[in-house]
């Protein structure tokens, strides 16, 4: 019993009760959002779309999702983290509905794309509220809890989906909808604006390292160490994207058919929902840096050895590997974000560093299936150098982010420290 509370303590002790509120939203609004899963397959079965136009659509979608994650930053860090979350909760429930009872393709088209834009807004907003309000030696494990929400309850609407779209696509954007406002409910009732509004210290109190030189994304896009931070993020989801891209492709040449790819695609689910947990006694005591050259070397190898495999076996073995990877480098990654960012520009930081999945999302399939086509096998062995490099960055960046981040802390500490409400 004590090994049972000890574990406990060290994997979601101390928290506030306005994290717990905002990971009770997260996981609503994860589990009940399947409907864009399906998008495809409703414009091609029930609205009599060819499959490239229904690309377009699912790439009009996407394409939101690139504008809303900029958007949610911007308004999430002038207009506050509470009344973002509400507002794009408010519209996706909204433009879900309208969804529901669209036939014209080209309405449909565009309330994909407003849809992406609503559904992308709510990120940056949810990490800054978690920051705010997570005393920093205690967010690696909020972060952990995060990122084990989101593939619960991706596991949960992928379960879910199936069943409701059997019966009725619109019964699937009418129960999407209804979640969405649930969660909006939940933040609406018990999470506080945690936006803390202060004045700047005059500009000869801040250090040359964190003083702003530009206002707004400029700021960020000026900030070279959290670019190089961001850079190796977009390997680190390029590598991990692999699996919805390229994998597949790779395991139909071997001869193994979808429900393979099902089985090994399960496999990695079920491990992060398992083991996720088990996660921060494992990193919170190393060097933020290593963890993540250590995790992106797992991936590293992990796709590495797919250069060999020609057997369900194989393919499971090496998902083991790289699963794992992707579990150790979620608390540190998103706790670097949020220590890179200067209280005032929460949020932006927090969108730019979204950008990297939507560009790896582009750039994982449009690359790898040319690579995959010419190189065959030896896509792998590209895949896994990647990796190696990567993990070397993070060797090689660690020092000079960690002085960064020394500096940023303590301008913060020489500021007027405003009580910020944690329920």
């Amino acid at each position: 019993m004590h090994a049972l509370r000890r574990w406990w303590h060290d994997t979601a002790g101390g928290l506030p009760g306005t994290f717990w509120y905002l990971w009770a939203g997260l996981l609503i609004n994860r589990a009940g959002a399947f409907a864009m899963l399906f998008l495809s397959l409703y414009l091609t079965d029930a609205r009599g779309a060819t499959e490239a136009l229904a690309g377009v659509v699912v790439g009009a979608y996407g394409a939101g999702g690139a504008v809303g994650v900029l958007f949610g930053g911007v308004l999430a860090d002038r207009w506050g983290r509470r009344s973002t979350l509400l507002a794009a909760h408010l519209a996706t429930a909204a433009l879900m509905v309208a969804l529901a009872f669209s036939r014209p393709l080209p309405l449909i088209a565009a309330f994909a794309a407003l849809v992406g834009v609503a559904h992308s807004m709510p990120g940056p907003a949810f990490v800054a509220a978690i920051v705010d309000v997570v005393p920093a030696d205690r967010r690696s494990r909020a972060f952990n809890l995060e990122f084990w929400a989101l593939n619960l309850g991706m596991a949960v609407a992928s379960l879910l989906a199936g069943l409701v779209a059997e019966a009725s696509f619109t019964a699937l954007f009418l129960v999407d909808a209804g979640a969405t406002l649930t969660a909006a409910a939940v933040i609406g009732w018990k999470v506080p604006e945690t936006l803390r509004r202060s004045a700047p210290p005059p500009p000869a109190r801040q250090p040359t390292a964190v003083r702003p030189r530009r206002p707004g994304l400029l700021t960020v896009l000026s900030d070279r160490i959290f670019l190089v931070f961001v850079g190796l993020t977009f390997v680190l989801a390029v590598l991990t994207l692999q699996t919805s891209t390229i994998m597949p492709l790779a395991m139909r040449a071997d001869g193994l058919g979808p429900s393979a790819y099902g089985v090994v695609v399960a496999l990695g689910g079920a491990l992060i929902v398992l083991g996720q947990l088990f996660v921060p006694r494992l990193i919170d005591r190393r060097r933020k840096a290593v963890v993540l050259a250590a995790s992106t070397a797992l991936l590293a190898v992990g796709f590495g050895v797919l250069a060999v495999a020609d057997h369900l076996a194989v393919y499971l073995g090496a998902a083991v590997v790289w699963t794992i990877g992707s579990m150790l480098a979620a608390p540190p990654n998103a706790q670097i974000n949020a220590d890179l960012a200067p209280p005032d520009l929460r949020a932006r930081y927090q969108s730019v560093f979204y950008l990297t999945f939507p560009a790896a999302a582009f750039v994982a399939p449009m690359l790898g299936g040319v690579s995959l086509q010419y190189l065959g096998d030896r896509h792998w062995l590209i895949v896994g150098g990647l990796g190696v490099l990567a993990a070397v960055g993070h060797l090689l960046a660690g020092p000079s982010r960690e002085r960064h981040v020394d500096a940023l802390r303590r301008a913060a500490e020489r500021e007027p420290a405003d009580r910020i409400p944690t329920g």
